[in-house]
């Protein structure tokens, strides 16, 4: 960090562009989080907001996908908590997020059989463009705050 790098007030030594980015990324996970247990519990009232093939295709995913749509959706959180404590291992967090994100990928455009673009429409592939870029961007940021220092 530099001197004129801005700071929160009472967090010296703390840039204000990591708390920005740590709540806002945060909050970002936690939707993945509730999209998360809401799916996996069954939850009626989220559910009917999805079309039967649309249910179907998020009821059907095996165990190993499960476990991976987890780890990404998990770590990501961890991830933003981590930065906000300044931990180092939020990189490595993040790098779990990515691992879990792509074995979810191939298994939603690859392995699942599904036209994706036919039951959802296009915006479920926009929105997972949008969340590859996202990911990779705060593991980028991330490592670069563990070279610069900021997080320990």
């Amino acid at each position: 960090m530099t001197e004129t790098e801005p700071t929160v007030a009472g967090q010296a030594g703390t840039p204000a562009h990591l708390w920005a980015t740590g709540i806002v990324s945060l909050l970002w996970n936690a939707v993945g989080g509730v999209d998360y247990v809401l799916t996996q519990t069954e939850d009626a009232d989220y559910l009917n907001q999805f079309t039967p093939d649309q249910k179907a295709f998020f009821l059907s995913m095996p165990p190993w996908v499960e476990f991976f749509w987890a780890l990404g959706v998990w770590s990501a959180v961890a991830g933003s908590i981590l930065l906000l404590l300044r931990n180092r291992h939020a990189a490595t967090a993040f790098a779990a997020s990515l691992i879990g994100l792509a074995m979810s990928t191939v298994w939603q455009v690859g392995l699942s059989g599904v036209d994706l673009g036919k039951v959802f429409g296009p915006v479920p592939i926009l929105m997972n463009a949008m969340i590859w870029g996202i990911c990779i961007a705060l593991f980028i940021y991330a490592r670069r705050q563990v070279r610069a220092g900021v997080l320990r």
